[in-house]
């Protein structure tokens, strides 16, 4: 991905200086945090994802810990599966996660479901170190989550995961950054329209995400175990 250095040293230093401000807020604050963010998606977003396949990622570095909104979701009926590392510069996998399934350490220990299927998503919980006005995230820098939305045809849903106060006033997004459909805080849901975030009630929420999936006509065919490849432009 072309960018400036200056651009790439600014992203570094804030990436970092954001991991670091979330890993120190004290536990009472991210558990008061958590369960605001669980209220606004089991109000607006759990039951738009009913029968899909959800994409997400296990918890890092006192991420959000989306692993309670994920059991919900797939008691709406949807499969559900996690990200793994292909090779750098491509693409990610996804290969389908249930509640006891085997997993073994994947990219920086980070657990991944060991052998199930390959799933391509429908939707996709994206994680999100620090975002913007106009939907853009800052993430950790591997450029994964961009290159699997934009290879994924119809692209998932993206829907990203953040505190209110890691909002900033840009995140200076290069031409290979792709906005988020939806924001999740626990100040509450938005959405993009123009070109810019919105605050959204949980009711338009879920018929945005409605509206979505059935533009992008999901859920999708999900292919052979083999053949799941030959859907993703690496």
């Amino acid at each position: 991905m072309n960018e400036s250095a200056d651009n790439q040293t600014w992203k570094r230093a804030t990436r970092l200086a954001c991991i670091e401000r979330r890993t120190k807020l004290p536990e009472r604050l991210q558990r008061d945090h958590a369960a605001a963010i669980n209220a606004h998606l089991n109000a607006g977003v759990v039951d738009a994802l009913a029968g899909l396949v959800v994409g997400f990622c296990w918890p890092y570095k006192s991420e959000f810990d989306i692993r309670f909104a994920i059991r919900k979701i797939r008691e709406h009926g949807s499969r559900t599966a996690l990200p793994k590392v292909v090779k750098k510069a491509h693409p990610l996998e996804f290969h389908e996660w249930w509640p006891g399934v085997s997993m073994v350490p994947g990219v920086y220990d980070i657990p991944v479901p060991d052998g199930t299927s390959r799933l391509l998503p429908d939707a996709l919980f994206v994680p999100m170190n620090a975002f913007d006005g106009d939907g853009f995230r800052l993430g950790y820098g591997g450029g994964f989550f961009d290159r699997t939305l934009a290879s994924i045809s119809p692209q998932p849903i993206a829907i990203a995961i953040a505190y209110e106060e890691f909002r900033l006033p840009t995140i200076r997004p290069n031409q290979y950054d792709l906005p988020m459909d939806i924001i999740v805080t626990e100040a509450g849901l938005y959405s993009r329209s123009g070109g810019r975030l919105r605050s959204i009630e949980p009711d338009a929420c879920l018929r945005e995400l409605s509206r979505l999936v059935l533009e992008r006509s999901f859920p999708r065919r999900q292919p052979e175990s083999d053949d799941t490849a030959s859907e993703i432009d690496n």
